[in-house]
């Protein structure tokens, strides 16, 4: 029984950190512009400037440039 319970625990804390750590971002193709400062994406055209020292990590579709 303490074993179920130890990997239910342990399935939760995978899956909850597998949700934190990734999203749509499959699509997505992430590119610094160094002189600017951004990131576009070169699959679909979306522009975004994340916090200092991140990468994006979200899926901006419907953000997207022009």
């Amino acid at each position: 029984m303490i074993l179920f319970v130890f990997l239910a625990i342990g399935v939760v804390a995978y899956l909850w950190w597998k949700r934190t750590h990734t999203t749509l971002t499959r699509d997505c193709r992430w590119r610094q512009d160094k002189p600017a400062g951004d990131w576009h994406c070169v699959a679909c055209g979306a522009r975004t400037v994340p916090p200092e020292g991140q990468s994006p990590r979200n899926c901006l579709r419907s953000a997207r440039a022009g």
